[in-house]
């Protein structure tokens, strides 16, 4: 049970990008184990319909490409009752391609980032910030990442667009001013996810060094961190948090990797 003031999400309609791995399909499992409805969105049907026969009727499974603009707009059109007043949106869907320095970087790498990162997140934000302000009723959560601040090699452009996530969400949140409609920024430091691999376009060796710290982060531990905003008194904003694991530190790729 919920403490007291605190909101419950039991009967909200979440909206969740990138919900077949890592922190989305998390997010998606916690909010259906706290009642919610929740649109799980994503690119691999083939994971969709497993978590589907896992979760059960509270979940509506969509193969959607965020960064189809047209395909968006259908997606939101199409929902069916009762999953079509969305109240809640995670914009968890990003990937971060840079794969080496800047000068030896490929120009459709930094495009896929752009167009997932940012014209994604907004597609989907800008279609559901007038229905929520309509009903006065809403919260919109932006994955970010640490990467967003910290300045480091071979993170050019993963970091602005994280970057430009963060200061989206601080101006939506004071434009929503009044609105009953909140708006969070989360930012993970290294996470266990699939986020390596597509990094190092599928190259496990690659992957399973690029995260050389003795306990990261997991799914489940940002699910928990979306969930603690959500659930946060109706007059709350939480408008930023910050997590890393205890075994990272601020600066480029400074890990403890374990005795």
């Amino acid at each position: 049970m919920p403490s007291p003031g605190r909101r419950t999400i039991r009967g909200e309609i979440a909206f969740v990008t990138g919900a077949t791995s890592g922190i989305g399909l998390a997010t998606a499992r916690r909010l259906v184990g706290e009642g919610a409805h929740v649109v799980a969105a994503g690119r691999r049907a083939d994971r969709l319909r497993e978590l589907r026969e896992e979760l059960g009727e509270r979940l509506l499974p969509i193969e959607l490409d965020i960064r189809d603009r047209a395909a968006v707009e259908a997606a939101f059109d199409a929902l069916p009752a009762p999953f079509s007043e969305v109240s809640i949106l995670v914009n968890n869907a990003g990937l971060g391609t840079d794969r080496g320095p800047s000068q030896a970087a490929s120009l459709d790498d930094w495009q896929a980032m752009i167009d997932t990162n940012i014209s994604g997140l907004l597609y989907c934000t800008h279609r559901v910030l007038g229905p929520m302000v309509r009903r006065r009723k809403g919260h919109i959560v932006n994955l970010g990442s640490v990467a967003g601040r910290a300045n480091g090699p071979g993170s050019a452009v993963y970091g602005a667009t994280k970057g430009f996530v963060l200061n989206f969400t601080k101006n939506l949140k004071s434009d929503l001013i009044g609105t009953g409609v909140r708006a969070t920024y989360i930012a993970p430091g290294a996470t266990e996810s699939e986020f390596w691999l597509v990094r190092w376009d599928g190259d496990r060796a690659k992957a399973d060094g690029a995260l050389p710290i003795a306990e990261p982060l997991t799914g489940d531990d940002i699910a928990e961190a979306i969930l603690f905003a959500l659930s946060m008194p109706a007059h709350v904003d939480v408008t930023e948090l910050e997590l890393m694991s205890q075994g990272q530190g601020f600066g480029p790729r400074i890990f403890h990797r374990g005795t």
